[in-house]
């Protein structure tokens, strides 16, 4: 999101190169966005999907600096619980990494995610996704509209609405504001 902002092009990075070659999380079975930033800028940035194709298993490490098409100078992380904050770095920068409980994620099928606190706990995160914009749907039956993040999942297409996941915005639903973070591109 971040490089087609820049650039005009809507790229696919590898993420088996970060399986492969970020020595500080756990590969397939998990990391946080901040180590991944670390490990982007230490070996010198990232080449596309297709150049460093996803195996789904950890390999030996081979990047090729000289196909790195994308280098991060730095990251950002956001204020802790502010989604106004957030709502305004997306506006000036674009997408954000977060952190959030997945429960209510498992069986998503579409609409504005607004599941029982107990059933969602903010302490509980366990998936990365990625905000990629906001809105309001309106429901003038119930005299009610519902503000929401528009989240970009990784489980396919053929999940909740083709890919995406929207959820409630406003009450740090699910943690979705407790880690917040983005990348600086170089």
């Amino acid at each position: 999101g971040l490089y087609a902002i820049r650039t005009g092009e809507l790229q696919e990075f590898s993420e088996q190169e970060l399986l492969d070659c970020d020595s500080t999380d756990s590969a397939c079975n998990g990391g946080l966005m901040d180590n991944a930033y670390k490990a982007i800028k230490d070996i010198g940035g990232l080449e596309y999907e297709s150049e460093y194709p996803y195996a789904a298993k950890k390999m030996q490490c081979h990047f090729n600096r000289t196909l790195s098409h994308v280098q991060i100078s730095g990251f950002v992380d956001l204020p802790k619980g502010n989604e106004t904050a957030m709502q305004e770095w997306l506006l000036s920068n674009g997408p954000i990494s977060i952190g959030l409980n997945a429960n209510a994620m498992q069986f998503y099928r579409g609409g504005v995610s607004h599941p029982w606190a107990p059933l969602c706990s903010k302490k509980n995160l366990d998936h990365g996704v990625l905000i990629v914009g906001y809105g309001v749907s309106d429901y003038p039956n119930f005299h009610k509209t519902l503000p929401y993040w528009i989240v970009k999942n990784s489980w396919g297409q053929r999940w909740g609405e083709q890919g995406y996941y929207r959820i409630y915005r406003g009450d740090n639903t699910c943690g979705v504001s407790e880690m917040a973070t983005s990348a600086v591109l170089a």
